[in-house]
């Protein structure tokens, strides 16, 4: 099972990684934060400097904690908003990632819901210097996770990209 855990964290942890990166950095064929930032503001966010930066820091920062098994389950946390997002904000109702679909955003979270619940393994950084966070940070984690998500779920679109599809 240990074994198991690590290669779920280390797969999906660096294409995480890798696609928050995207967003940060242009890394990898991505576009880069001011046009996520355009992209936020599409979405209704504000403001969407801030929105760009968080969600880029979640998937990256999220991804590299799940591949070093580090501070479980602060990146499953982080891993989870920013995919809970995307799912609602993005890409719903579409299924298929290639019609603009959550299929992708939803394989990333079930990835970090695993971890989150399961634990980062034997093979971890939390296991080798015995760190974890404890019980109540975790649940006022996901409680924040919650609330950002609901906040960013109920943020109505503005009237001219309502229409519109995703990114």
């Amino acid at each position: 099972m240990d074994l198991a855990l690590l290669i779920v964290r280390v797969v999906g942890g660096l294409l995480l990684a890798g696609h928050g990166a995207q967003k940060l950095f242009g890394w990898f064929g991505g576009r880069g934060l001011t046009p996520m930032a355009g992209w936020a503001a599409s979405m209704g966010l504000r403001p969407p400097a801030f929105w760009a930066v968080l969600a880029g820091l979640a998937e990256c920062g999220g991804g590299l904690l799940l591949v070093l098994g580090l501070f479980s389950p602060l990146g499953a946390l982080g891993a989870a908003a920013a995919m809970l997002v995307a799912i609602t904000k993005a890409h719903w109702p579409k299924v298929w990632a290639a019609n603009g679909g959550f299929e992708l955003a939803l394989l990333y979270l079930a990835i970090a819901l695993a971890v989150g619940v399961g634990g980062p393994g034997r093979y971890s950084l939390d296991a080798v210097f015995h760190t974890a966070l404890p019980a109540a940070v975790s649940l006022v984690g996901a409680a924040a996770v919650l609330v950002g998500w609901l906040v960013v779920l109920f943020t109505p679109r503005p009237a001219a990209t309502q229409t519109g599809g995703g990114r």
